[in-house]
């Protein structure tokens, strides 16, 4: 599998998730800040896993938390950008997911301009205890649809 940072194009990408930038985004240099991309990765997986699963994530026994996350920066973004977020998942394990993702601006000519790629893994835990534990089903079927074969 190519690495995420190799991943330049939409199509690359099973999934995309649709963004907007916000007022508050934006630094006092004009641009999003560097930190809110993050933000953009973290709503763009939880978004799409709750619409593709059809269930409140939040609900479930097992929660995904964060456990690393990566950010290669391509392009300024400034608000009011519109974004679509390409996700796919470069490892899926038993008790975590590592997704490789891309953030790309909506050019005025309908193109998609790669912004940023990052990385970031969910590691399942038991909502209650915090203790690691396997990969909710609904959630790794969902993950499935989004591994790109080699």
């Amino acid at each position: 599998m190519t690495a995420s940072s190799d991943r330049a194009f939409a199509a690359d990408y099973p999934a995309l998730w649709p963004l907007g930038t916000r007022w508050e985004d934006n630094d006092h240099y004009g641009h999003v800040n560097n930190v809110t991309y993050y933000s953009f990765f973290d709503t763009a997986v939880n978004g799409w896993l709750m619409h593709t699963t059809g269930v409140d994530i939040r609900q479930l026994s097992a929660i995904g938390v964060v456990a690393e996350t990566s950010c290669r920066y391509h392009r300024e973004l400034s608000f009011p950008d519109a974004l679509q977020v390409g996700l796919s998942v470069e490892k899926l394990g038993t008790r975590s997911i590592v997704y490789a993702l891309a953030l790309f601006r909506e050019a005025p000519d309908d193109r998609l301009e790669l912004a940023a790629t990052g990385r970031f893994v969910h590691v399942y835990v038991d909502a209650q205890t915090r203790t690691p534990v396997a990969i909710p089903a609904e959630i790794e079927s969902a993950a499935r649809t989004l591994i790109i074969p080699s």
